[in-house]
């Protein structure tokens, strides 16, 4: 569209989506990745929190979790979910909704492999979103952890990503009066062409 200038230029969202992000981790004190996270349940419910996105790929958003994790389970019944972005620093948002897939080979391994040993002995002892005692009995499963996997500890087998595929994703940034900008892309199927046009604010 003629009037999409700016912070909203391009023909690649997934490039823009990563200009944005670039431009939001020099001003957003804590997690300029971070993500709310929308699914459904079985009966229909609607579930949402925060996750951290790890990579915008050429046609796809990444993250990673424990498998047998609430959001988890709500991913693999329904197949696709919905996110958004927030910086409040930037006072623009991102939205992306669109079918779901398992990361789970060597990608999974090598992100895995990054975090710290901490972060990787934690997600083998935590048993994520099951009732827990107590905090005590949590450490005390992190110390068994520790003495069986070492410090090189594999990926479990429990644990890896997801790759959201969007067929839409808004921009939007903040206006003077509410009237703000914002521009939706969509497209029939993963592939296709992308149709961008200008909404009401």
């Amino acid at each position: 569209m003629a009037d999409r200038g700016g912070i909203f230029a391009g023909d690649d969202p997934f490039a823009l989506a990563r200009g944005w992000l670039a431009a939001a981790e020099k001003h957003e004190p804590n997690d300029p990745n971070a993500i709310a996270l929308a699914t459904v349940d079985a009966s229909g419910l609607p579930n949402a929190r925060m996750v951290l996105l790890k990579e915008i790929e050429a046609d796809a958003f990444v993250f990673y979790t424990n498998y047998q994790s609430a959001k988890a389970t709500e991913l693999d019944a329904a197949g696709q979910a919905a996110f958004v972005m927030h910086w409040k620093t930037l006072r623009r948002q991102i939205r992306a909704r669109g079918a779901v897939a398992r990361e789970d080979g060597p990608q999974a391994d090598a992100y895995y492999r990054s975090r710290s040993l901490k972060s990787r002995l934690g997600a083998w002892a935590s048993r994520q979103s099951q009732p827990l005692s107590s905090r005590q009995k949590l450490m005390a499963d992190v110390a068994r952890i520790t003495l069986e996997k070492g410090i090189d500890p594999p990926r479990p087998p429990f644990w890896g990503g997801y790759r959201l595929t969007p067929v839409e994703i808004e921009f939007w940034a903040d206006g003077a009066h509410r009237l703000h900008d914002r521009f939706q892309w969509r497209r029939d199927r993963p592939g296709a062409p992308w149709r961008v046009e200008r909404l009401c604010p």
